[in-house]
Order: structure tokens, then sequence, then C-alpha cells
């Protein structure tokens, strides 16, 4: 508990303001040894060492040249002696040369692979092995040393996240999702009171839905910008979040207030805009702590934070909406909600960066020994990089990889249909619960719970396929998968995307009780979630040296098509009505977004099949 709440905002706050009295680290205490590695000319010592025992094996081998050169002249004209002549064969009882007893100058490095071997057994002040062991690390034959002055974590470090009990683990899990559901919910909370927006401000229908979109857009632009920042060693997790969350509470207190429907807009752009971390990071924040076995049940959990927010978020607000008959009522809950978030973060969340948790060490360790030269692994890392290389690496490549990898866009295509459906659901269920079913704002929010309960029902069932399939698959291949392997979920969850749409269009009539609808509704989160989750994992996978362009790519696609759909969600409900039965409000907008997800069905198939051979062809995936 206490080294919990020392990586805490809150313990950083103390530590520092106490003139780090309070919540003291190792290093900070008196009767703190310093490695020895980590003083001062320690690495030129070892240097000097080093040099002086190359020195003395080059003069070993210069005294041994002209006996060798001799030895190997009489072995070339066939004469007897150490060596055996070219029509010899070793014998069985000394199989590497000599016959009499006495040990041959080159027995000890006869071969290379005896190199290796001797090497194996830690004689690691061969010569040899050392030439060995450069040749292996790279193809212009350069050792890579190891640099004493490195802060790096040693084999289990209680302070590396990887390392923390299963009960910390999971407390941050809650952390994260909690973070999640607090903002995310924020997106759909206005939905009850669009009609609402629109009356106030004296604008239209698919203007007021910009209230909903313009969040949407908000955080799926924010991630270019704010998230790279948790990735500065410096920097990390916590500030972000904390920070981000602190301005998104702010940001309520004028969305609610203000006066006019610019202001009010501009508003929830920001609020999404700046919310938007504990989206884009919070998978980050998981990979910190678990590893490839377990860490897909808690990304698991998280994902359900974030299909509870927008689910939840209409409840909240229709009931808000109900008892006041007010939109600004349907924000207030958003504010004490995300408010009480942010206090608890403050107290309760604990950094997670290994980058910057070393960092923050080496600089503690910067002034205990009075070593300058002292970086952490990240600092060394990206000491080297300039402004503009960022700049490139987060604007730039995830665009830049989507028009070249013609898999990455299929797929972000495809994640952003499914986001597209699923803001199209905001609106649709307006139009039925409200309008066929006369369902008034609190129980049209209860609807939505019909996808909360297949989202949990969905969870379980992935967590058994991939304790019985992937995870087998993993340790008999010593933790590797084929990235294609990650698609197997897709290939199931695809069909349920549109049976959920035809069916759930098809049934919400009149003349159909309303529990059938809503239990179409939870098909849905068996698409979504498979799709998501095998989706995902396969980019993560076939791109792992550029995760975090291909991830930010695919969030801020699939946020710019998912909230650009319900500003004419409504009026395509009702255009397409028009044409087509009278009893069935949704059927044919159903139909078409259900069309289009059966066209979208062959790609995850297809890249099962060839994703291999097309990754091959890409200079940014893994490939043989």
């Amino acid at each position: 508990m206490y080294s919990t709440i020392q990586e805490t905002t809150f313990g950083q706050l103390v530590y520092h303001l106490s003139g780090k009295r309070y919540f003291r680290y190792p290093e900070d205490q008196p009767d703190f040894k310093v490695p020895e590695k980590f003083k001062p000319g320690y690495k030129e010592r070892v240097q000097d060492e080093k040099a002086g025992r190359n020195s003395q094996h080059e003069q070993q081998a210069s005294l041994q040249r002209p006996q060798l050169a001799e030895r190997t002249a009489s072995a070339a004209t066939g004469t007897t002696g150490p060596f055996l002549t070219p029509t010899e064969t070793p014998s069985a009882e000394y199989p590497l040369g000599p016959t009499d007893g006495t040990r041959s100058p080159l027995s000890d490095d006869a071969t290379l692979a005896e190199q290796g071997r001797v090497g194996a057994k830690g004689d690691k002040s061969s010569p040899q092995l050392e030439r060995l062991q450069s040749e292996k690390s790279g193809k212009d034959g350069k050792a890579k040393e190891d640099n004493p002055y490195e802060v790096k974590w040693e084999e289990g470090d209680p302070d590396n996240p990887m390392n923390w009990s299963p009960h910390k683990k999971c407390f941050v899990t809650f952390c994260i999702c909690a973070l999640t559901f607090g903002v995310y919910c924020g997106s759909s909370i206005v939905a009850p009171a669009i009609e609402d927006i629109s009356t106030t401000f004296g604008v239209g229908l698919p203007v007021a839905g910009l209230s909903l979109s313009l969040f949407v857009f908000g955080y799926g632009t924010g991630p270019l910008i704010l998230s790279p920042l948790s990735e500065i060693p410096q920097i990390g997790r916590n500030i972000p979040y904390i920070a981000t969350l602190a301005i998104f509470v702010i940001l309520q207190v004028p969305t609610i207030l203000s006066p006019t429907a610019a202001g009010f807009f501009i508003c929830r752009f920001l609020a999404g805009f700046f919310g938007s971390p504990a989206l884009a990071t919070g998978g980050a924040t998981i990979g910190d702590m678990f590893g490839p076995e377990n860490r897909p049940i808690a990304l698991g959990i998280w994902g359900l934070s974030a299909v509870c927010g927008p689910t939840f978020g209409p409840l909240i607000g229709g009931f808000a909406f109900d008892g006041f008959q007010t939109y600004r009522w349907t924000l207030w809950p958003l504010l004490w909600l995300s408010g009480g978030v942010l206090i608890f973060l403050i107290f309760a969340m604990p950094e997670t960066s290994a980058s910057n948790i070393l960092t923050r060490r080496a600089r503690r360790l910067r002034r205990v020994t009075g070593n300058d030269k002292l970086r952490s692994t990240g600092e060394l890392q990206s000491e080297h990089m300039t402004g503009a290389e960022v700049a490139k690496m987060t604007l730039v490549r995830p665009f830049a990889i989507m028009v070249l990898d013609p898999q990455v866009l299929a797929l972000n295509m495809y994640i952003a249909l499914v986001y597209a459906c699923l803001y199209c659901f905001f609106e649709s269920f307006a139009i039925i619960f409200t309008m066929t079913y006369g369902f008034n704002g609190g129980e049209t929010g209860l609807a939505y719970l019909g996808i909360f309960v297949g989202s949990v029902l969905t969870y379980f069932g992935y967590l058994i396929y991939d304790r019985s399939y992937t995870v087998p698959r993993m340790r008999r291949n010593n933790g590797f998968i084929e990235p294609e392997e990650r698609l197997l979920p897709a290939l199931f969850g695809a069909w349920f995307l549109p049976i959920c749409l035809f069916s759930f269009g098809w049934t919400a009539t009149a003349s159909i009780h309303w529990i059938v609808p809503i239990i179409c509704t939870a098909t849905f989160p068996i698409g979504v979630f498979l799709l998501f989750q095998s989706i995902l994992n396969y980019l993560a996978d076939a791109y792992p040296n550029y995760q975090a362009s291909v991830l930010a790519g695919n969030d801020t696609m699939r946020s710019m098509v998912g909230g650009a759909f319900p500003i004419f969600a409504t009026a395509m409900f009702k255009n397409l009505q028009s044409r087509g039965p009278s009893n069935f409000p949704v059927s044919w907008g159903c139909t078409l977004l259900g069309g289009i997800s059966v066209l979208m069905i062959p790609i995850p198939f297809f890249l099962y099949k060839y994703g291999k051979k097309i990754r091959s062809y890409s200079k940014f995936a893994m490939h043989d």
C-alpha cells in the first residue's frame, strides 16, 4: 500500500513539497549503499581493465604465431608430431589430436563451435568468444557494449510493474476502468436530450447531433497529440491522465452554462479532446503490468468498461432529463462522476510507465552519487530524437502506413463501420423506444442494458477461448503465434453484426413486444467485441515496431467515421422509412448498415488466409 500511494500524484506532490522528507525512496535514505557500477569513474576503470586484458592476449598471441606457423608447415608436408597427417584419422581416445598425452596449442579454440561451447560455460575473458559475440550482435560485427551507467531493471525488481502482486495489478486495472467509464459515458450522455438541445439553441436535429459527434471527433484527434506525451520518460502516464482529466472536469461547467450553441459545441469538442488519453493510453497502461498470457484478460475487462460508458450514458442522462426536462441536467451527473474519478485517481492511481519510474530513479542516483552520466534506458533511447522526428512519428506515420499497407486501411474501415453502427444505435433507440413503444428517457436508457449483458457474456466466452486455445499455442511456440491466428475470433464475430442489424430493424415495431429488439441488440457486442479484440491484436502483432502509429491511425479513423454517422443517422432512418414499411421505422436504415457489414465480412477471412503473404510485401509489417 505504501509503495502504491508513493507513486500516486498525491504521493509525488507530498514527496517534492516536503523536500523529500515523506514517501522517501531507498536512494533518499542515509544508509543507502550505492552500487559500485554507479559510482563515478567505474566505467572508465572497466574499460581500462578490458584494454589491459586485450593487450595481454595480443602479446600471448604474437609469441605463439611463429610456433603455430612452423607446426602448420610441418603438418602440410605430412610429418608426424602433435598434429595428425592428412592421411591419418583421429583416435577415439583423443579425437582432437595428440596421442602422447600432450595438449595441442589450439585445443582451447580448435573450432568456432568449440568457442561457442566454452562461452556457454562462462568463459567471458576469451578474445575468441568476444569476437564471436561481436559477429552475432550485428551485421557490422560490432559488439554492443553493456553500459554500466544505464539504469535498468534488475531481475525481480519490486518496482517493476510487471513484478507487482496480482492484487495491485487488479486494483490499477480497476482505476483505469473507472477513468475510461467516467470519460466515455460523456459521449452518449446527452443523447436523450438531442431534441431539447435543438429547441434551446434553435438549430435543426442534425446540428443538435453534433453534441455527440464533436465529442467523438475530439477523442479521435486528441491521441495524436496527447498520447505521445505518455511515452516521454520524464512525463510518464499519470501526468497526462490527471492533467487532462482535470481539464475535462472543468470544461463541463462552461458546457452546462454556455448560452450559445457555438460555445456549447466547442466545449463538447474540447471535452472529448482532453478526455482522449483514457481511451487511447489505457491499453498501454494494461500492457505495462501484464505479460502476453494474462494481458487479454485485463484488456477484456478494460474493454467492458469502454462498452459500459456509452451504454450507461443514455441511462444516466435519460433519468436526469426526465427529472428536470433540460439538457443541462444530463451533464451535471457527468461533472460529478468525472470529478469523483479525478479525486480517486489522485490518491489511488500509481505510475505504471517503466520508463518514467527508471528515469526518476536515475535522477535520484545522479543526486546521490554525483555521477551525471547515469541515464535510464528511456533517456538513452530518446535523447537523440528531435522534435521534428517526434512530430513525424505521431502525425505522419499513422496515415502513411494506412496508405501504403492496404490491409491496415481495410481493417480500419471495418472497425470504423462497427463504431458507426454503435453510435447509430443511439439515434435509433430514441426512434424505436420513445416514439414506437412510448418509453420515457430513463426507460429508453434501460434498453441499452441489452448491449451490456451481451458484452459481459461475450467476454467470458472469449476468455474461455483464450485460455483453451491461444495460451496453449503460445506456450508450445515459446510465446509466439502468427498474427493471423489473432483473427480467428473475428471469423466468428463478423457474422453477428449483420445478424443484429437485420433482426433489430425488422423486429422493432409496435406489434412485437419491446423485449425482442432488446434481445436482438444483445448479439451486437458479440460482433463488436470479437472484431475489436481480433483486429487490434492482429495490428499490434503484425506491426510490432510501429504499434503506436498503427493503433493511433485506427483510433483516429474509427472516431472520425463513428462521430460522423450520428449527424445524419436520424435523417437517414426517417428518409428511408418513407420509402419502406411504415410499421418498421428503422428497418431500411438497419438493412442498409447490415448490407454494408455483409460486404465487410470477407476481409478477416481473406487476411487469415493470405495475410502472411501480404505482410511479406510490406516495409512496415513483421515478416519472415
